[in-house]
């Protein structure tokens, strides 16, 4: 899966680029801008764009505008990552083509699983496409300080 993440807080964007390339195995492409982002969207085809509500400049809702009037990009599903407080405004982002909204902060280790399902619902591909991936299981490792262990260097 081709994964576009447009947002202006690079910590977002490494966070969320980090668990949807490494742990899932996704192609990430990444803007910082809404206007970097419409390039990017046009000449990387993703299967998906992860776009912010609130930035400077051209925020969400404006990029998304601009994204529908550029055929190279104009189906491409879009999903806007927000703060909580922002829902009240789904319904208009909805009538614009987005398919949904992940709130921030995300749990870094089901954002993969959500777009999947988001996608899948929403008939952009297929339940099958989602099948074979890997799967980590985050396993907490409890160390007994009797054990095997070198005292320390003095």
């Amino acid at each position: 899966m081709k994964v576009l993440i447009i947002d202006d807080e690079e910590d977002f964007r490494t966070v969320a680029s980090s668990c949807l390339g490494l742990l899932n195995g996704a192609e990430v492409f990444e803007a910082g801008s809404g206007a970097e982002g419409i390039d990017l969207a046009c000449q990387e085809k993703p299967d998906v764009i992860l776009l912010d509500l609130c930035m400077p400049g051209m925020d969400g809702k404006q990029t998304l505008r601009n994204l529908r009037e550029r055929p190279a990009a104009s189906d491409v599903p879009v999903i806007f990552c927000t703060t909580v407080g922002m829902f009240e405004q789904f319904e208009e982002m909805k009538t614009m083509g987005a398919l949904a909204v992940i709130t921030k902060p995300f749990d870094p280790l089901k954002l993969y699983e959500q777009i999947n399902t988001i996608l899948v619902t929403a008939g952009k591909m297929p339940a099958s496409e989602g099948e074979g991936k890997v799967q980590f299981k985050l396993v907490e490792v409890v160390c007994d300080p009797e054990e095997n262990v070198p005292p320390p260097d003095e």
